[in-house]
């Protein structure tokens, strides 16, 4: 099992409820001409509800989810989330020569504290990339195979998303496969595995895939 830690941090003084929330995952990715969206998966939220499941399935014909789940609570100023899956797998590269992804186990969490958030993940048996044994954050793999030398896609393991300025919020994803970032037959955004927290609920909600406040 390989693991990362992500800390986040600001200095607030204001008295407010903390928020957080947690997915198995998501997608948003355009395909030959195909808009495929799940929105997150399994979704958890400090203020309800506190847990969440699903069996999975294919989605698009682009990737198939295994099972996957989430929980989150509100303990006094303290707020928790956490989301994961397993048995994910996608064969959508091999339409342009890359590799097939699976991922046998993932999840990230998240908790608040007094001046922040605190971020880790967990991630088991990948295959289709190399994956060193201890992940630092925000670890990227590029895989090649896009027009003019550019990349059929960017895949970053243990990444953690903060605003700037920072506001104390975090987001984590155990995984992001983000297809040809600089331009090529297919675009959009895959997510295994998301966990979201903001110690001073600025906005009410931190936000999913930027890290700023919805």
């Amino acid at each position: 099992m390989l693991t990362g830690l992500l800390l986040g941090t600001a200095a607030h003084a204001a008295e407010v409820t903390s928020t957080g929330w947690g997915s198995a995952g998501s997608l948003d990715l355009l395909v030959d001409g195909e808009h495929v969206v799940t929105g997150e998966l399994a979704r958890c939220d400090a203020d309800g509800p506190l847990s969440a499941r699903s069996d999975g399935g294919v989605a698009g014909n682009v990737a198939d989810f295994g099972f996957g789940g989430s929980t989150c609570g509100r303990t006094g100023a303290v707020a928790t989330a956490q989301g994961g899956g397993q048995r994910f797998e996608t064969d959508l590269l091999r339409r342009w020569g890359g590799p097939v992804l699976k991922v046998r186990t993932y999840s990230s969490g998240c908790s608040t504290t007094e001046s922040g958030s605190t971020g880790s993940m967990s991630i088991g048996e990948v295959s289709g990339l190399t994956v060193p044994s201890s992940i630092p954050a925000n670890y990227s793999i590029t895989i090649p195979g896009g027009e003019a030398g550019t990349a059929m896609a960017t895949v970053t393991l243990n990444e953690t998303v903060t605003p700037q300025p920072a506001d104390g919020s975090l987001v984590t994803h155990a995984m992001h496969l983000k297809l040809f970032p600089q331009g090529g037959p297919a675009s959009g955004d895959l997510y295994l595995g998301t966990a979201a927290c903001n110690p001073y609920g600025k906005g009410g909600q931190p936000g999913g895939k930027a890290g700023a406040p919805e």
